[in-house]
């Protein structure tokens, strides 16, 4: 999988990308990132990527030319544009569905934003799939594109050193929280492990986990509950 990366920030992934699984699947192979700077696409000495809003307002503007010139070339990198994605608070709320259909793509391209946003006209010219977070305010796309990064790249076949790991996880194929799971000691300050997950009997387990699973998502997030319980019903 090819992940592209526009941003005024190029070096704030400088780190996060020599990291953990991202760098061992980069290393391999298994997912290419690239990173872009939309200051080299602006036709001014300055650089200038920003601007007042027509009509007043707070803050600043990211302006059309340099974000759209800047898409155009990258998608022209490669034989397919690829995906495009504007992080932005107005897009779908990021999901493991989302993540699951980008993790199906060959190639994603994600823009992200800074000051108050982007001019109208570069998500009416570029036609983006707009994703959002969550409903919550960042200083820019680039922790939201990590994110999105990291959560991707975790689908992709190779890159979990189980292959069976994602299949298991919080909202994988049920919707649902996943079950506890504990590891040595039997015993901490008087918690125990329960019984049944030593005791060696794989069908008890699989029962218990789901009745966990199902239990821990029914006290903590009733939403996600109701939508499986939905979902089994329909099956």
């Amino acid at each position: 999988m090819r992940i592209d990366i526009l941003t005024l920030f190029p070096d704030l992934f400088e780190s996060y990308l020599q990291q953990s699984l991202l760098k061992k699947a980069i290393d391999r192979g298994l997912v290419d990132v690239q990173r872009w700077n939309f200051r080299d696409w602006t036709t001014d000495k300055h650089q200038s990527v920003d601007d007042r809003p027509f009509g007043g307002g707070p803050g600043m503007l990211l302006c059309c030319q340099p974000v759209v010139d800047c898409v155009e070339a990258v998608q022209r990198e490669a034989t397919a544009p690829g995906r495009l994605v504007m992080l932005t608070p107005q897009g779908r709320k990021l999901d493991q569905a989302l993540v699951r259909e980008l993790a199906g793509e060959p190639r994603i391209v994600l823009l992200c934003g800074r000051y108050e946003g982007f001019d109208e006209r570069i998500r009416l010219a570029l036609n983006p799939l707009e994703i959002s977070a969550g409903d919550f305010i960042t200083n820019g796309g680039e922790v939201p594109a990590m994110l999105i990064v990291d959560t991707v790249i975790r689908l992709v076949p190779g890159v979990l050193g189980d292959e069976t790991s994602s299949k298991y996880e919080s909202f994988a194929d049920s919707g649902l929280l996943e079950y506890p799971q504990y590891t040595r000691p039997r015993e901490y300050r008087g918690m125990a492990v329960p019984e049944v997950l030593v005791e060696g009997n794989h069908e008890k387990i699989a029962v218990w986990r789901e009745e966990a699973s199902r239990d821990r998502t029914r006290m903590v997030r009733h939403d996600l509950f109701a939508a499986a319980s939905d979902t089994r019903q329909e099956d």
